[in-house]
């Protein structure tokens, strides 16, 4: 696959369908010198190949966290700016696979908690994933979130209840 085309498999359709989200995994896990075009992509004129484009970003670096490391600038800057909620939720769970220094890390977590304030229970659910991952680097995070999470456990909709017990659990029983 040219260089050039592999955005072209994220777009068309609407936001209800990943299209060839994966497919464009597998292309990136087998040629990483593609993933660049990934992380441009979320910053695409086009909705869908922005949402398509965390997606396979969020897919690849489960098990490559390391493409993500010259991006982290723009990661950052983009967690601060991003108003759609499919870039939003994604993010949530992309920036803490980042290495962060403190300050940074206390940045994100910052942002993430305004995404708690989201309209989206997607985008807040994943939130407190986020909040969770980060804290496992950092103690006095580590408080607030937990704070957080039992708030959500109590208050929060069913999904956001569910991830929270289940991620106290974790934080807890490590």
């Amino acid at each position: 696959m040219a260089r050039q085309d592999i955005l072209l498999l994220l777009a068309g359709g609407d936001k209800r369908s990943i299209g060839r989200a994966d497919e464009v995994v597998r292309i990136v896990g087998k040629e990483p010198k593609l993933f660049s075009q990934l992380i441009r992509g979320m910053w695409s004129e086009q909705a869908v190949v922005r949402m398509r484009a965390a997606d396979a970003t969020e897919k690849v670096t489960r098990a490559r966290p390391g493409l993500l490391r010259t991006y982290k600038r723009e990661l950052l800057g983009l967690l601060a700016e991003a108003t759609d909620k499919e870039i939003r939720w994604h993010l949530a769970v992309i920036v803490p696979r980042l290495t962060l220094s403190a300050k940074e890390r206390q940045r994100a977590a910052s942002f993430l908690e305004v995404y708690l304030e989201d309209p989206s229970s997607i985008v807040r659910t994943f939130a407190l994933e986020g909040l969770a991952d980060l804290s496992t680097y950092d103690r006095d995070l580590r408080t607030r979130v937990r704070e957080l999470l039992r708030w959500s456990v109590r208050n929060g909709t069913p999904a956001m209840k569910a991830r929270s017990r289940k991620l106290l659990s974790c934080l807890e029983h490590g």
